[in-house]
């Protein structure tokens, strides 16, 4: 059980299921892959922490509104300082601080923990597109570009905009479910930066530089996502879309790239 059921089952009533908030228009999108998870259970732990803190503060200060005010003959209290007050006042946050930074400090080491990975595959950003390189597993030696499909009618608005509007592309990359991916990033131009929401994914592509992330997807399916670095002025138009499918499609997949270069080289 993660860590948003455990709190809900632990008498939080006004927290509902970790998978009915994924998907509500207000919250994170559903994720599909363990980091996803983590940060998922990461924000909610943080909003009930602050959550509770606001109701808190806020009880006492109105209550020591409503309890001392001047109509009920209340005065005020005389004295300079409370050792006691300022040992609590100072434990009290430590302690939350560490509730806060453990939990945080592991999902971060989690998600940069890169080794062992069973695809690699490099993203190079330019202005306006996607180029992919997979550099390690079955697919080793496939490269291609990927750009936005929208048809440039529905940008302009002579035609009705698509579910996918702006989120489609021409080559998606394609991965099979239960892998680990590990994405290496880069951009020949500006930065650029390769975001999954799905999956828990960001990481700047920075010229000159090579960063990496990973992610292993549970489920199988389309998942999209979008550059969030400010690159240009066609920044909105470099969607990322990732196909996760079974191994034997992956292998069909791989199957065609290969045999599709072949035939480039042989004309």
């Amino acid at each position: 059980m993660n860590l948003s059921g455990r709190l809900a089952g632990s008498g939080l009533s006004l927290i509902v299921s970790g998978s009915a908030l994924a998907q509500s228009r207000y919250n994170f999108q559903e994720p599909v892959t363990s980091v996803a998870e983590q940060l998922y259970d990461l924000h909610t732990l943080m909003l009930i922490i602050c959550a509770v803190i606001f109701v808190a503060v806020f009880g006492v200060m109105f209550w020591s509104v409503f309890k001392h005010r001047k109509s009920r003959g209340a005065v005020a209290a005389n004295f300079h300082e409370s050792t006691t007050v300022e040992i609590l006042w100072t434990i009290i946050p430590v302690f939350i601080l560490v509730g806060m930074a453990w939990p945080a400090t592991r999902t971060i080491l989690y998600m940069k923990d890169t080794s062992s990975p069973d695809i690699t595959i490099k993203a190079t950003g330019y202005q306006w597109k996607w180029g992919y390189d997979y550099l390690q597993g079955e697919g080793e030696g496939i490269r291609f570009v990927s750009n936005l499909s929208t048809p440039r009618e529905q940008i302009e608005g002579s035609e009705a905009k698509g579910e996918h509007y702006l989120l489609e592309v021409d080559n998606p990359v394609v991965v099979p479910v239960g892998k680990k991916v590990r994405i290496l990033t880069t951009a020949s131009d500006v930065i650029h930066s390769w975001w999954v929401p799905a999956f828990g994914v960001k990481q700047d592509a920075i010229p000159g530089f090579i960063r990496d992330t990973w992610f292993r997807a549970d489920r199988e399916g389309i998942y999209r996502g979008n550059c969030v670095e400010l690159c240009g002025k066609d920044h909105g138009y470099m969607p990322i879309e990732v196909h996760v499918v079974s191994a034997e499609a992956y292998s069909q997949w791989v199957a065609k790239q290969v045999a599709s270069k072949a035939a480039l080289a042989a004309n």
